[in-house]
């Protein structure tokens, strides 16, 4: 008859067992950052914690109206201040960062809004003000209130293997519009994204999900006239 084990002899292959769950999740199924500037406003708050699901970039599923987490495709940020922590607060934050529940922080992560796909043609702007994808006008319910669609004309097609994203607080986001002349012409490579924001998780007051929206597809909005 064989001995039960003890739960401290059991312990180190419960360790084992939950670390490779949450390497797996991580490479496969989720990953969690934190938004550090307002340039998803008001999609996305400041100090908002994300989920992050990685399966449509596994699958090559990624959408126009996704809003994607990619990594820095060309010096888009500035470089990144690990800073000083003490010995046992770096351990863990390692330790944090090997099972996916902290970004690396020596790879630089951004979040935008996905507005066009390979083959797309995306235009700005049309005589109202608003951008096109192929010649079709975008609604763009999103969109920061008092931001317009985009104060900065361009005209781009974008290349097989890329994407052309902004962010919702227009007014506030360093995006594919300001990055034309690096190494990419402003796109990003869809190898860089990480994976799609599938919920806001903390804090709880702004807990929610996060839709992909198809701007090309949005009903119109009817008024009310009186008689």
């Amino acid at each position: 008859m064989r001995r039960k084990r003890t739960f401290l002899q059991e312990f180190p292959v419960l360790v084992v067992v939950a670390l490779v769950v949450s390497l797996f999740i991580k490479t496969f199924v989720v990953q969690f950052f934190y938004i550090p500037s307002g340039s998803m406003e008001n999609t996305l708050q400041i100090d908002d914690r994300v989920a992050v699901n990685r399966i449509p970039f596994i699958a090559n599923d990624i959408n126009r109206g996704d809003v994607v987490v990619f990594r820095d495709p060309d010096n888009w940020l500035p470089a990144a201040d690990l800073g000083d922590s003490p010995f046992v607060i770096a351990k863990l934050k390692s330790a944090l960062v090997a099972v996916g529940v902290l970004p690396n922080p020596a790879k630089q992560y951004l979040v935008k809004r996905v507005v066009g796909v390979a083959g797309d043609r995306v235009i700005c702007c049309t005589n109202t003000g608003k951008i096109t994808v192929n010649g079709k006008e975008m609604k763009e319910p999103y969109v920061f209130a008092g931001n317009v669609p985009s104060d900065t004309n361009f005209d781009v097609t974008v290349p097989k293997g890329k994407l052309w994203v902004m962010g919702d607080h227009r007014g506030a986001s360093s995006d594919s519009r300001f990055h034309q002349d690096d190494i990419n012409k402003g796109f990003v490579p869809v190898d860089r994204v990480t994976g799609r924001v599938l919920a806001v998780i903390w804090p709880i007051k702004n807990l929610s999900l996060v839709p992909n929206v198809d701007a090309l597809n949005q009903p119109e909005v009817k008024t009310k006239t009186k008689k």
